[in-house]
């Protein structure tokens, strides 16, 4: 409603602007002038109506804006401008009374100095955290901190499902050495490596054509990074963002948590939702080979838990009832153990 009342303002400032300029022609382009028409006035209205309505068109198709990408232009053309004014400042002893001259430089210097001003801080805006303190605050709250995304959690592709979920509220992260990185898997001699590369970067264009999750890539290299192999860089980026690494390797996910960096792990977190069973309940598995004890059984669940079955080497190919007897949690997953009620099925 907020949006609706101040478009409908600026509507009629904008035709305000225009009724002022029907009623004074002159302020523009004097009867005098040869590019005095007295259509002029009416053309100038109408223009200004149609940008007007471009500019709340333009608005309306931008939906998703970036705070962050908007307050790096606001502030790089007050710099710039502030360093035009000095500017002009500066060279006024050495122009003289050449006004003329003196604005044409300080338009052109003006312009160029705005776009590098802007330019420079839309390239290093994460890192000016005093330009949006209540957005730097924001990021302290839990939930909202940026997911910087690793390698082998986007080759291994559970990472778009889990997020379309909106589990993972916070920004994504996927820095420009791990695309690199997957480019190469890609690009691999080896069949099955080139396979989980290209399946990688069909999941980064999933995530990025997803208008309902903001992925950024972060194409900046910090000085602290220089040397560093890929895994060293994720720890370092993640730190400097104050986000948390989504990554599926055992190495890295020890690494970073011992530099002090929150690690989501997605076999943790796949652990974690995989059903609770205790001692005496009743499953329904199918045996799908023996196993490597005497009169052992092996199944699986629907989520992938390797059902350990005593009794159950005579039922292969076959789904029968085991009563759980124990559950053991490894690094690999869960395991449960379970075996045939009075060895019946």
């Amino acid at each position: 409603m907020g949006l609706i009342i101040l478009r409908c303002i600026f509507l009629l400032v904008a035709a305000g602007v225009g009724v002022w300029v029907i009623r004074d022609p002159n302020a523009l382009v004097p009867q005098t002038s040869p590019y005095y028409s007295p259509w002029l006035a009416w053309g100038i209205f109408i223009g200004l109506m149609l940008l007007a309505v471009g500019v709340i068109v333009g608005d309306m198709s931008m939906r998703r804006k970036r705070l962050d990408a908007i307050t790096a232009v606001y502030f790089g053309l007050l710099v710039g401008l502030f360093l035009a004014y000095v500017l002009r400042l500066a060279l006024t002893p050495l122009v003289g009374d050449q006004l003329q001259l003196l604005n044409t430089l300080q338009l052109v210097l003006g312009t160029v100095v705005c776009y590098i001003c802007i330019s420079l801080l839309m390239q290093t805006r994460n890192d000016f955290r005093f330009i949006i303190p209540y957005v730097e605050f924001a990021k302290e709250v839990k939930g909202l901190k940026p997911c910087v995304l690793d390698t082998s959690v986007v080759i291994d592709g559970r990472i778009a499902d889990v997020v379309e979920t909106h589990l993972f509220d916070g920004q994504l992260i996927m820095p420009k050495f791990v695309i690199g990185e997957l480019q190469a898997i890609a690009d691999s001699a080896d069949r099955l490596r080139r396979g989980r590369g290209r399946r990688g970067l069909d999941i980064l264009n999933r995530l990025r054509n997803n208008p309902d999750i903001e992925m950024v890539i972060y194409d900046r290299d910090l000085p602290e990074m220089a040397g560093l192999a890929v895994d060293q860089k994720l720890v370092a980026l993640t730190k400097h963002l104050q986000g948390k690494l989504v990554t599926n390797d055992y190495n890295l996910n020890k690494v970073a948590r011992l530099q002090g960096v929150s690690v989501v792990n997605l076999n943790d977190v796949a652990n974690a939702l995989k059903p609770v069973f205790l001692p005496g309940e009743r499953i329904d598995v199918r045996v799908v080979k023996t196993g490597e004890e005497p009169g052992q059984g092996v199944g699986y669940l629907e989520d992938g838990t390797m059902v350990v079955i005593e009794g159950g080497r005579d039922r292969v190919n076959q789904t029968i009832s085991v009563a759980v007897t124990s559950v053991l949690q490894t690094s690999a997953g869960r395991m449960v153990f379970g075996k045939l009620e009075n060895g019946k099925a």
